[in-house]
């Protein structure tokens, strides 16, 4: 055992999958004296595998309805017939089974997919695994199937998932005929889709095809419920909805089950939750939805990043420190055409932390790739981080905050920020944020309202999660889908070698996007 993890651990590429799993074995052995733990001799001499570990090898034939392939564990490494009389291939039996059983609880507790690897936007570290202890309490355990099945996420969502994907092929999971795409319906027009809608709807049958006023409440009501605009029409995103949204695919369960694999252990008791293909926001107290608002979140070339950490400080009347990008590509070119642009967008010109008049600079001596400034906006109504902003310091610049671009709200579609997540209702949002803290409230932060950037800093950090989901389970456990606004789904079912069979075109907005210019 010893030689043969040795040749394994220092033949292999360092940081490889099997360097690493490797070293953690020869370890691990080297502890026990290169001892077996999974072997046992039957009475006629053979090698078998023993009580543990054939309970494991259960787990491993069922790690599909884990949403696992069970060929991950199950390989052809795993034959005792093969090693009989040998000792160097009941070696490799013995380190090969523990490497299967660290690979299902590492998958079982990580996911199968490293997220780095499906977008550097997604910042998300794995959480640590003690696996010699693992290896031991498997070993010594009268129910190693437990301690592997205690590694499995707790998260409600993802038990709904999991339940959903036992009994996806079910014929209740059917969907109702589909109502068939053409013209927006608005007040008063005739369509042969009518009858349909009625019965979708529950509305009375008339004879008629006019999409007429009490067809149009019954629009409404389902439109409120869905947090779609409420107008009444019928436009591509609800006939959308009304045919179940962007239709799931076990491929889209699978995904999103991996996904809550990636999310930290505990949620926090309670803790914020932007979702951002939900493009929402949510305040979750004991697992419980306390408080929601629509948010807007960064565009697909400016994308939101994914991760999670813990809200420190509440800005009144922030400045905003423009970020390099923005200078570049927007502030130093308009700068260089007009110097009056500063003042125009109440903003200071800062060289070595001192402002500056843009009228005493010569800038004949710039250019956008040599712009020796950094710039602010002053607070203010037109300032871009609007009264309030609530600050997580993360690496990615991002954060919570105001904005005087209060249109999106409106808009079904809303990924239109340079990456930063922009929130409806802010002050709602405080006192509701504020909720424990017995010394800040909405009236005592709205107080501090002014010309002057004011920190305030709760006595409780506050976990807040930038999520990636495109299926979230409802109260009833129906599972609602929304649209992949940045991609990343298509591309983890593909690193997963999952099959996405063809679907209808996504639809995921009424309206052409509109981007905010100079916002974060």
């Amino acid at each position: 055992m010893k030689s043969g993890l040795g040749a394994v651990y220092y033949s292999a590429s360092r940081d490889s999958a099997a360097y690493n799993e490797a070293q953690k074995l020869y370890f691990f052995y080297g502890s026990r004296h290169f001892e077996p733990i999974w072997l046992d001799e039957a009475a006629n001499g053979e090698v078998v595998f023993s009580e543990p570990a054939r309970k494991i090898l259960k787990l491993f034939e069922n790690a599909a309805s884990e949403g696992l392939r069970p060929s991950d564990y199950l390989t052809p490494d795993l034959d005792p017939a093969g090693a009989k009389g040998d000792p160097i291939k009941m070696a490799a039996l013995e380190t090969a089974f523990s490497g299967a059983a660290l690979r299902y609880a590492d998958h079982i507790y990580n996911g199968r997919i490293k997220p780095q690897s499906v977008s550097q936007n997604l910042d998300i570290a794995p959480k640590p695994l003690d696996t010699a202890s693992l290896l031991v309490q498997l070993a010594t355990s009268a129910d190693p199937v437990a301690v592997l099945t205690a590694l499995e996420p707790t998260h409600p969502e993802f038990l709904a998932l999991k339940a959903a994907l036992a009994t996806f092929d079910d014929a209740s999971l059917e969907r109702p005929t589909p109502i068939a795409e053409g013209p927006t319906l608005r007040p008063g027009m005739s369509d042969p889709r009518v009858p349909l809608l009625r019965a979708r709807l529950d509305v009375p049958a008339t004879d008629g095809l006019v999409y007429d006023d009490v067809l149009v409440d019954a629009i409404k009501a389902f439109q409120a419920t869905l947090d779609l605009d409420v107008d009444g029409v019928m436009g591509p995103a609800t006939l959308a909805a009304l045919n179940g949204g962007v239709p799931v695919t076990r491929a889209d369960i699978l995904a999103n089950m991996e996904r809550w694999r990636w999310m930290p252990r505990e949620l926090g008791k309670f803790n914020v939750m932007v979702n951002i293909p939900e493009f929402r926001l949510s305040i979750v107290r004991d697992g419980r939805e306390e408080y929601t608002t629509r948010v807007v979140v960064g565009t697909t070339k400016n994308q939101t990043p994914i991760f999670s950490d813990n809200i420190r400080h509440i800005v009144v009347n922030p400045y905003w420190n423009v970020p390099s990008s923005i200078i570049k590509g927007e502030v130093a070119p308009a700068v260089l055409r007009n110097p009056g642009y500063i003042d125009n967008q109440n903003m200071d010109l800062l060289y070595n932390g001192t402002p500056v008049s843009p009228w005493q600079v010569d800038w004949t001596q710039v250019s956008t790739s040599n712009f020796p400034f950094r710039v602010r906006q002053r607070p203010g109504p037109g300032n871009a981080l609007g009264q309030i902003k609530f600050l997580f310091p993360n690496k990615h610049d991002v954060y919570l905050h105001d904005t005087p671009s209060k249109s999106l709200f409106a808009r079904s579609f809303r990924a239109y920020s340079h990456g930063c997540v922009r929130v409806q209702n802010p002050m709602e949002f405080a006192e509701a944020l504020m909720a424990n803290e017995p010394n800040i409230s909405r009236a005592s932060l709205e107080a501090m309202f002014g010309p002057s950037e004011r920190w305030v800093n709760p006595e409780h950090q506050i976990p807040v999660h930038i999520a990636y989901f495109t299926i979230r389970v409802e109260a009833d456990g129906a599972l609602r889908s929304f649209g992949d606004v940045y991609g990343h789904n298509a591309k983890l079912i593909s690193a997963m070698g999952l099959d996405k069979p063809a679907l209808a075109r996504e639809i995921i907005a009424d309206a052409e996007p509109v981007v905010d210019e100079l916002s974060p």
